[in-house]
């Protein structure tokens, strides 16, 4: 029995396809979102002929800053009732900041303008209805603020805040928000070498994103607040945010 509609930004690969099929066996029928049109297309292919469920692939910019409200006046149009949203579209680079950054303003709106802009106005629809799940994708990033990820970690500590704070709003009205801050995942978010990737999840320092998924939409339907998976969540940031800056510094020059 079909349970209703996912919402699934930037679903064309990684964790986005990921929450895609786990939902969609799940039963849930899919509205995917992307920027890479011919992923999206072969992604909606692959996940009805897997799954046998409705799949609206979406191809969509979600760095403008009107793509929020187009998302949504799409939906009213078409008369599709959000039951699950899932903010997953996001960038990531490793370089200092400078005034010729062209990718600063497009993980500005991924990461803040426009999964806050999409809470709001499929939260307000869910809120109307008495029911409804929204899981917003933040990192372990957030907790530490570092040269070379200075925008990501600040960007993902917004979310965060927001979406703990967005909880006990939603609650009354039977809505679920959820935030997950995950550590490193096997995603081509990272651009890491195929076999240092294979390495580091072989050892466990990278979880690979059907884990992290399943445990993610498990504690999501649970309506908790927070997910944190994985052991990296509970060590790492204190380490890192105990040494001294001096060595940070040091280790900034070195890499950078």
């Amino acid at each position: 029995m079909n349970k209703g509609i996912a919402l699934v930004t930037g679903a064309s690969s990684g964790m986005g396809l990921c929450y895609a099929q786990q939902l969609a066996a799940r039963n849930y029928d899919l509205l995917i979102v992307s920027n890479q049109q011919d992923r999206l297309i072969e992604a909606a292919s692959s996940l009805i002929e897997d799954y046998g469920v409705n799949v609206i692939p979406h191809y969509q910019d979600l760095a403008l800053p009107s793509a929020a409200d187009e998302l949504f006046a799409f939906c009213q149009a078409e008369g599709l009732e959000v039951e699950v949203l899932i903010n997953d579209a996001g960038v990531f680079f490793f370089r200092e900041l400078t005034s010729q950054e062209r990718m600063a303003p497009v993980m500005l709106n991924l990461h803040i303008l426009t999964p806050t802009r999409l809470c709001i106005l499929f939260g307000e629809e869910m809120k109307r209805r008495g029911h409804g799940y929204i899981l917003n994708m933040s990192s372990m990033a957030a907790k530490l603020p570092m040269p070379g990820i200075t925008l990501y970690s600040a960007t993902k500590a917004y979310l965060k805040s927001f979406s703990k704070s967005l909880y006990f709003e939603m609650r009354p009205y039977g809505v679920g928000v959820t935030t997950v801050c995950p550590g490193a995942i096997a995603t081509p978010l990272y651009n890491l070498n195929e076999k240092l990737m294979k390495f580091a999840v072989r050892i466990g320092v990278i979880g690979t994103p059907q884990w992290l998924v399943r445990r993610a939409l498990r504690r999501m339907f649970r309506k908790r607040r927070v997910v944190r998976p994985g052991f990296m969540n509970y060590w790492l940031p204190p380490i890192i945010n105990s040494l001294p800056k001096w060595l940070v510094n040091r280790i900034w020059l070195k890499l950078r």
